[in-house]
């Protein structure tokens, strides 16, 4: 449903473009939604399939923060602090998608680059919640799991 809420919704700013591109006061400016994210994997990537749409493959990727506190960063004698964030990745592209869902492992390192995206969902308690997704573009192994598979 939603690619193709996307598509239709591009169609339609390309005809507005085209229909009203004599009109100087029409400017269209570039944006940019870019992430990239190094980090370890929280789990086994999982596929997953809606019935009438294309597969994806979702994992989870751990990013930490580390800070230290008392007297700064000149001092040592400050305890350090680290902060984990999770965050929820979704592997769209088909070529991407298939070797993610073969070769990411928990634990894997992982450097993934692509897109934000929000959307709700509704939990098997039928309460509405919100998520953040990655879309991932690209995804760059970065440890050598192939070893631990054989």
């Amino acid at each position: 449903m939603r690619m193709i809420l996307l598509s239709t919704l591009s169609q339609i700013v390309r005809q507005v473009v085209r229909y009203r591109s004599t009109d100087a006061s029409l400017i269209l400016e570039r944006s940019i939604n870019r992430v990239q994210l190094l980090g370890r994997v929280g789990q086994d990537p999982v596929m997953r399939q809606v019935e009438g749409r294309n597969p994806v493959t979702i994992f989870s990727l751990a990013t930490n923060e580390m800070w230290r506190s008392g007297d700064g960063e000149i001092s040592p004698t400050g305890d350090v602090s680290q902060k984990t964030t999770w965050h929820r990745v979704s592997v769209f592209k088909p070529g991407l998608r298939d070797v993610a869902y073969q070769y990411v492992k928990k634990g894997s390192r992982v450097l993934v680059e692509g897109k934000l995206d929000y959307g709700e969902y509704v939990d098997k308690n039928q309460v509405r919640r919100q998520a953040t997704t990655i879309i991932a573009d690209n995804i760059i192994f970065l440890s050598d799991n192939f070893k631990e598979r054989t």
